[in-house]
């Protein structure tokens, strides 16, 4: 009877534990909103948030055991790299606001304006406002040059991402190498851990 009890006990604990991470990684989720960022930002977010969704509905159709435990936790880190997604997107966002503020348009035109009166009458101040135009210009160069390798980045790590998605299927059901899926998960949020501070780096003061 004792053991009984004792089998009873572990299936209790491993059905705790799944709904604990279930409860952590959807409540992660909901604090997720696409559309407090622009694009291409927000499409990357809901991209991403559509295939943790289809993947926890993969590992939740699999039939309950050790395998499903652990693909719980893969799952568990790949909403790390949502998180990661996110912060990125958030970030991303926030650079190409800081392009808008600097309104390279218009500083442009300043500049074609600076560099005619400088041709009719050139003075030491004019000069030394061409500089910091052309200076500011440069400054919108680099965010612009940032922001698109950022996108770049993001763009082929939600690729990886589906890819790992689709593969779930097999591996859950036991037709997959679990510990090579598992590794390829870990790579992927660790490189987007990498370019999130990549980014903070640029984002810094």
């Amino acid at each position: 009877m004792w053991w009984v009890l004792l089998l009873l006990g572990v299936a209790i604990a491993f059905a705790i534990g799944a709904s604990l991470v279930w409860s952590l990684s959807s409540e992660r989720r909901s604090r997720l909103d696409p559309f407090t960022v622009g694009e291409p930002w927000r499409q990357f977010v809901q991209s991403a948030t559509r295939a943790q969704t289809k993947l926890h509905q993969t590992i939740d159709a699999a039939s309950a055991g050790p395998l499903k435990e652990r693909m719980n936790t893969i799952a568990a880190r790949l909403d790390d790299g949502l998180h990661e997604t996110w912060e990125i997107a958030r970030r991303g966002d926030e650079i190409d606001g800081a392009i808008r503020r600097l309104d390279p348009t218009a500083l442009r035109s300043k500049l074609a304006s600076l560099k005619e009166r400088a041709s009719g009458d050139a003075t030491s101040d004019v000069d030394a406002a061409i500089t910091s135009v052309q200076n500011q210009i440069e400054s919108v160069g680099r965010l612009e040059l940032e922001s698109k390798k950022t996108a770049d980045r993001l763009r082929l790590t939600q690729t990886r991402l589906d890819e790992l998605v689709s593969r779930a299927a097999e591996v859950a059901i036991g037709a997959g190498d679990t510990d090579a899926y598992e590794h390829d998960v870990d790579d992927l949020v660790i490189e987007l851990e990498a370019l999130r501070l990549a980014v903070d780096e640029t984002n810094r003061p």
